[in-house]
């Protein structure tokens, strides 16, 4: 063979990989495919238990009973997490704890389509400072009494403060993550707001027609609506009350509760100051620690959404849809709640839990009743 036709360097080179062969996009993709696998079953669950709420939402009985869709989504969430679920707990569980955490805090900020700042004119001043009054003064008295006189933990007292206060289980579920609250301290709370809540659907227009006799609730209809709205615990409860008082009443009602759950967002962030302060001064040893403040930020995502609505830029259509949509996803949320709960952590809570939200229940009722002719007469 001619010189020229010997081996070369050529010969003995080692063949390059071409750097097409290893496209950087299908690295990452396949590394998120067995998160979202975890997550899937798990929000299907959830789903599926929604889907169920929703259905029985829609029927008279429960809707005349004050029964939505939050509550009815977190009862069929116990009964299957006290039965079936601890089987599907080790496939189901991370797409519930996803739930349970992040859908909340979406369902929290478009829970803001259903308010307007134009809500608080049609209530006024008064109407504004007796839902002030009485949120601030009944979650005082939560915290006072649930932990010195009850011996509470300070975590499930303030979700009962804060369910009573606010606006029932939304406000539950809100401050849960405030206070570092778990599942189980989470769904003793939203059950006592359950109990009572329910309990007012069919007190309060027995106490209407005794307020006609005896005034003890100044303001005649419209001031009672006032107070009806300042004082029961849920929305849809608020809007049961406030068709037995007649079709003005529940407007007037439920503008007053809706002012009541505007307040949500200032209370969190105010929460969470106080708690991060408090739990510095319980440090160990007496000498104070710091604590980082846990900001909510989905509160101010909640305030953001409520401006965006009073401007009226998104067509009413949509935001109906929306306001369906946010419904199922708060549903969702309670199904995992429920889901997460074993009934012995409820009667392991004891009769505590459930006689603090009983004494603010009755201060609800007479407290509230002061408040109101407090401001009144303060404005007059």
């Amino acid at each position: 063979m001619p010189p020229t036709m010997t081996s070369t360097p050529f010969a003995t080179r080692r063949p390059v990989k071409p750097p097409a062969l290893t496209p950087p996009a299908t690295v990452r993709l396949p590394s998120r495919w067995p998160v979202l696998r975890r997550w899937l079953p798990g929000l299907l669950l959830c789903a599926a238990v929604t889907g169920v709420a929703l259905t029985l939402d829609r029927l008279p009985w429960f809707s005349d009973h004050g029964l939505g869709a939050l509550t009815l989504a977190i009862l069929l969430g116990m009964l299957i997490g006290n039965t079936a679920y601890p089987r599907l707990a080790p496939v189901c569980g991370p797409g519930v704890d996803l739930s349970r955490q992040t859908l909340l805090r979406l369902g929290i900020v478009l829970y803001g389509l259903r308010l307007t700042t134009q809500d608080i004119g049609d209530v006024g001043l008064a109407g504004a400072l007796i839902d002030a009054g009485v949120l601030g003064s009944t979650f005082l008295l939560a915290m006072w009494v649930g932990t010195r006189w009850l011996g509470l933990d300070r975590q499930t007292a303030a979700l009962i403060g804060a369910g009573s206060a606010i606006c029932g289980a939304a406000a539950v579920m809100a401050a849960a993550p405030v206070v570092r609250a778990r599942a189980e301290q989470a769904t003793v709370a939203v059950a006592t707001v359950v109990v009572f809540g329910t309990l007012a659907m069919f007190l309060y227009p027995w106490l209407y027609r005794l307020n006609q006799d005896w005034a003890w609730v100044g303001g005649g209809a419209h001031g009672f609506s006032l107070y009806a709205g300042a004082t029961i615990h849920e929305v849809a409860q608020v809007l049961v009350v406030g068709r037995a008082l007649g079709p003005e009443a529940a407007n007037v009602a439920v503008i007053e509760k809706m002012v009541r759950v505007m307040m949500l967002a200032p209370f969190l962030v105010l929460l969470s100051a106080w708690w991060a302060r408090s739990a510095g001064q319980r440090g160990q040893g007496g000498a104070a620690r710091k604590h980082a403040v846990t900001i909510p930020w989905f509160a101010f995502g909640f305030v953001a959404v409520v401006l965006l609505n009073s401007l009226q830029w998104l067509p009413a259509s949509w935001v109906d849809v929306l306001v369906e949509v946010d419904t199922a996803i708060l549903a969702m949320a309670m199904a995992a709640l429920g889901l997460s709960t074993h009934w012995g952590a409820i009667r392991r809570a004891g009769a505590k839990p459930l006689l603090l939200a009983l004494g603010l229940f009755i201060w609800l009722m007479v407290g509230g009743a002061l408040v109101h002719a407090g401001v009144l007469a303060l404005l007059s």
